[in-house]
């Protein structure tokens, strides 16, 4: 469980959850919860089942055992891999960011001046103010991942779920999206991001699901950055059960 108590309900709450992967037991007994306002990096080494549990999150992929429980209500957020995300397809900037507002307009929905003005915000605060109309094979891959996450500000978004969402960044778009976190915290929201970068992790995160062990640790960030327990974890190497 999350080290800390409050009043609020969490957004996420698992409960004895099993996820499974093509026959393999990915993660067992994963027990815990995702408290508002909180920042949570997932951390642990390859194929300890980091992006596997996003996915779960997401409600992409469900659990071979338990459950996984939302908060009513809640509107949820999901930047997976960049590799998964197809950077040739014939949209505008404007149209993909245009894409978070889907749960507010419908399929058949339009977009009016109100619209278009939270499209246009959203691209302002991540430093794309202007490139509207800009197509998206024309896009840096730092500009990529700036538009993904107005796509997420225009969304209104109360959980964040991010996968890697800093790899491959440049320093200052990494700094400036690290920023845009921590206003998302200040702001009541939950994000939980997987991260292999440990000094961002230690700067930047309070909480850590800790993968790779016998079993996954919830924990305060710095006691999860400690030597002995990244070496518990198994950071050398993600251990293996198959699935019945």
């Amino acid at each position: 469980m999350s080290p800390e108590t409050t009043a609020s309900p969490p957004s996420l709450q698992l409960e004895q959850v099993r996820l499974c992967r093509e026959g393999r037991t990915v993660l067992s007994a994963l027990t815990g919860s995702f408290l508002p306002g909180t920042l949570t990096a997932v951390i642990g080494p390859n194929g300890a089942g980091k992006s596997t549990l996003l996915e779960a999150l997401a409600g992409e992929l469900a659990p071979s055992e338990g459950r996984i429980v939302r908060a009513p209500g809640l509107r949820l957020g999901y930047l997976p891999q960049a590799t998964r995300l197809d950077r040739q397809f014939p949209l505008q900037v404007q149209e993909v960011v245009a894409l978070g507002l889907w749960p507010h307009i419908g399929p058949w929905g339009g977009l009016d001046g109100r619209a278009r003005q939270r499209v246009d915000q959203a691209l302002t605060e991540v430093g794309l103010a202007g490139l509207g109309q800009r197509p998206l094979q024309t896009l840096s891959t730092g500009q990529f991942q700036r538009m993904l996450f107005a796509r997420l500000l225009a969304q209104e978004a109360q959980l964040l779920l991010l996968d890697e969402p800093f790899a491959a960044m440049d320093e200052r778009t990494t700094v400036e999206l690290l920023g845009l976190l921590q206003r998302w915290q200040a702001q009541g929201r939950t994000v939980v991001a997987v991260l292999h970068d440990l000094t961002q992790v230690r700067e930047h995160f309070s909480h850590t699901l800790l993968l790779g062990g016998a079993q996954p640790v919830w924990s305060t960030t710095a006691a999860a950055l400690q030597p002995a327990a990244l070496i518990q974890a198994g950071y050398a190497s993600a251990q293996e059960a198959r699935c019945a």
